[in-house]
């Protein structure tokens, strides 16, 4: 009788572990914010493409369209 219920334990412990995992891996699966996010101050976007440029720049490094003022 105390076999079976070390064997009992020894499972529901073992099924609870794959979940836990389970749980981890589709937690860590999620889109999350990227940690390497750039500031768009002192940038002016393209009109025509929508690419960030400087705000010194005349003409976009993209498409080289015109840049407003």
């Amino acid at each position: 009788m105390d076999d079976q219920l070390i064997i009992l334990v020894a499972g529901i412990a073992g099924i609870a572990g794959i979940l836990a995992s389970l749980a981890i891996v589709r937690r860590e699966r999620r889109p999350r914010e990227s940690p390497f996010a750039t500031s768009t101050e002192g940038e002016k976007r393209c009109p025509s493409c929508g690419m960030g440029n400087q705000v010194v720049d005349r003409t976009c490094i993209s498409c080289g369209a015109d840049l407003p003022g």
